[in-house]
């Protein structure tokens, strides 16, 4: 079975929804959900991981997936699109996903047991100094299964937005070296509990792919090298396991100038206040689905396809990030 899978970062779509729930028709935030609607129309994936999607109330008055069909009917009408989400966040911006009725049954299945959920804290030894520390996931990640229309288990999904790097306070460069530092180890623990429910679902012999804005890439930056990992490779898996590893449906990063290649968003540089190319989404299978394809919708680079070209400016401006797609066989 063949599916086209993808995960975009939607940038804030919260802001393109009234304060009820229901999609803006009007003004700005009309035309921003045009674009993202004509991005997705292009893409036409069977499974669409969105990052940064609408809010979930607790009170259950309105919920991510809810906006989300309202969405759908409004901007891709007529389309076999329905939506999921899971656990609502502390914040603004929610995990959610969008799959075509017609090709797959998808289900929120999150694991409930007490210290392994993803809504509660959790311990993790991310300094190897034998001490665990307490974390907790900002945005508890999207634990979906994806099933054939017969019902078969095709994979288990982890939808994630895992912790920003970026520093927006006003610091001196101590209090920045500080905050970065404390950051980045809250990035490996949300990460490193994310692995270890992948192991738990690859020790069952069930697939497993993991999507979403990881704030991280392999190999970009001084605080790898100081401790000795990133947050993508901890995803990725142990080399002691290697049927066990993930792999990216992208080929593998080159630095150049201007940051990575390929990329899926730019972000300016605090000190230098230079742009950088960043691949910080990502998509991470198991060994048990083929990948046919994958590409960042990155209209700069992609030059020579003529469908990401002819939404070339639909991709610049409807959101900061550029999706992720592939199409993989089981």
């Amino acid at each position: 079975m063949k599916l086209k899978i993808a995960v975009y970062n939607v940038e804030w779509m919260r802001e393109l929804f009234e304060s009820d729930g229901s999609p803006k028709t009007t003004g700005k935030p009309a035309a921003r959900s045009r674009q993202l609607a004509r991005v997705i129309q292009a893409m036409d994936p069977d499974f669409l991981g969105i990052v940064e999607g609408p809010d979930t109330l607790v009170s259950g008055i309105k919920t991510t997936s809810g906006q989300l069909n309202l969405w759908v009917n409004e901007f891709l009408p007529g389309s076999n699109y329905s939506a999921i989400h899971g656990f609502p966040s502390a914040g603004q911006q929610e995990l959610g996903a969008l799959y075509k009725t017609n090709k797959l049954k998808v289900l929120f299945t999150p694991e409930v047991k007490e210290g392994e959920r993803f809504d509660q804290p959790f311990l993790r030894d991310t300094t190897n100094r034998m001490i665990k520390e307490q974390y907790q996931h900002y945005r508890p990640p999207l634990e979906l299964s994806l099933l054939a229309l017969d019902d078969r288990l095709l994979s288990r999904v982890i939808i994630a937005h895992t912790k920003s790097k970026g520093i927006f306070d006003k610091v001196d460069y101590a209090r920045f070296e500080q905050i970065s530092q404390r950051d980045r180890l809250r990035l490996f623990g949300e990460c490193m509990h994310i692995r270890d429910r992948c192991d738990q679902y690859l020790s069952k012999g069930q697939n497993v792919m993991v999507m979403g804005d990881i704030n991280d890439g392999f190999e970009l930056d001084f605080y790898e090298n100081r401790f000795s990992k990133s947050a993508v490779e901890i995803i990725l898996g142990d080399l002691w396991k290697p049927e066990w590893i993930l792999k990216s449906v992208l080929p593998r990063p080159k630095l150049n100038a201007n940051g990575w290649t390929p990329y899926s968003g730019r972000f300016r540089d605090r000190i230098t206040g230079d742009q950088f190319n960043v691949l910080i989404d990502h998509i991470l299978v198991s060994q048990g689905m083929k990948i046919l394809r994958g590409q960042v919708w990155n209209p700069f680079l992609e030059k020579a396809n003529p469908v990401i070209q002819g939404i070339k400016d639909d991709l610049i401006q409807a959101s900061d990030h550029y999706p992720i797609f592939c199409e993989v066989e089981f």
